[in-house]
This record gives structure tokens, sequence and C-alpha cells, in this order.
């Protein structure tokens, strides 16, 4: 089911939208890492997983469970993981992303937590550098350019994975975390300017 709709999507990709892809060979092909760019659109994640060989498993909204029949049809074999954003901290999303690190898989994220987040201004989440920090593993930036409207231009250009080796062995600290968000994210706005 998951290579089938994968070959779906890369198809209607190609016929909806002009897609090139720098820097695919950033993409670890083996063991865990996190995968986060800026948010643009309701597909530019569903792209994503269709073009990348390894499964990304997303975060996802839980709202969006309730308003898409084809989110719920994909949940299960594209491996989404449903946050409750009405929750100060979701027990079950949390567990099951740091599942999904520990089985050597990627875990999708986007840090801004909705679509148009660095236009918007919002607050950046801390959530890929806590989960990066606790099980230690490679952030993999990506900048995302495009309108997404049919027969555009999209561009997803993938940066070189970044490590934090000088906190993994240590108590990890709001600031900390803060730190590591502003790196990332610094990445991510490089990588759509370019």
């Amino acid at each position: 089911m998951y290579k089938f709709l994968k070959r779906i999507i890369n198809i209607l990709s190609h016929l909806i939208f002009r897609v090139k892809i720098y820097g695919m060979e950033n993409i670890i092909e083996e063991g865990p890492a996190i995968i986060c760019g800026n948010h643009l659109h309701a597909f530019d994640s569903v792209i994503l997983v269709g073009r990348v060989k390894r499964k990304i498993n997303f975060i996802a909204k839980a709202e969006l469970f309730k308003k898409s029949a084809f989110m719920r049809f994909v949940e299960k074999p594209f491996g989404l993981i449903r946050v409750d954003k009405e929750k100060k901290q979701d027990i079950e999303a949390l567990k099951k992303s740091l599942n999904v690190l520990k089985n050597n898989e990627i875990l999708g994220i986007f840090p801004e937590g909705t679509r148009n987040g660095l236009a918007k201004n919002v607050e950046v989440k801390t959530g890929v550098a806590y989960f990066a920090l606790k099980s230690k593993v490679q952030v993999i930036p990506i900048g995302i350019k495009g309108n997404f409207k049919p027969f555009s231009k999209i561009v997803y250009n993938i940066g070189k994975p970044l490590t934090f080796n000088e906190y993994y062995n240590k108590k990890i600290e709001k600031e900390d975390l803060e730190k590591v968000t502003n790196i990332i994210m610094d990445n991510i706005i490089k990588l759509t300017n370019v």
C-alpha cells in the first residue's frame, strides 16, 4: 500500500507541479534522523514523502484528520503521527515520535507549527531540538520555495545533516533547546534563500 501510494503521489506531483529537489544525497541512507523545513502548503510534506526513498513519518495536527478523509486514509501507511495542539503536551504523540527515532526511521517535523509561520513571525517550537537532543540524532534542514499553484515551480533545498554532539551527554536545558532551535531555523532560512 505504501509503495503504491508513493507512486500515485509522484505521478500526480509530476502532472501538477514542476518539482526540483536539490541535495537529495544529504538524506542519510540508514539510521535515525529528523527532517524539518519551512511549511508552505498542505502538499509540501506529501511531495517530500513521495520523492524521498526512505519513509518519513511526519507529525501532523490532529484537526487535519477531522477535516480530511485523505489524511485519515494515508495515516497508517505513511506513519503519520497525530499531535493535539490543544494539549500543553501530547504525551502519546511524544512517545510515538521518539519510537520512530528509536526504530532507526526518519521523523518529519515543521518547527513553525503552522503554514507560512516564518512570514507570520510565529514563535518557533522547540520540538525538533528536543527530539534531536533526547534521541541524539542528526537534523536534516530543508528550505522549500514555491506558491504551490498548478504547474508552478516548487524547489526543495536539502541541507547537510546537523549534529549537536556537545549537548548529547548533559541535561537538556531550556536555553539549550532555544540555541539548537535557532541553529536549525537559521539553516532552514538560508536554504529558502538559495
